[in-house]
């Protein structure tokens, strides 16, 4: 099985926020990339079922 490809990009982040992430990585023995690629990854499949769940809720059975 192929790894996904990756892209570098650019983003701003509030100091807190990184502070965060940094110490949360470390716990998880994870790079920073690799922990904000995680929680991107889990955002969007919550977001992706809470609209399948809402899709379902405005269907007439």
């Amino acid at each position: 099985m192929m790894k996904p490809l990756k892209k570098s990009v650019s983003i701003t982040l509030d100091e807190d926020v990184i502070e965060k992430v940094k110490l949360l990585a470390e716990e998880h023995d994870r790079s920073f990339s690799q922990y904000i690629n995680l929680i991107l990854k889990k955002h969007l499949k919550e977001e992706n079922e809470e609209d399948y769940l809402n899709m379902h809720d405005r269907m007439d059975f």
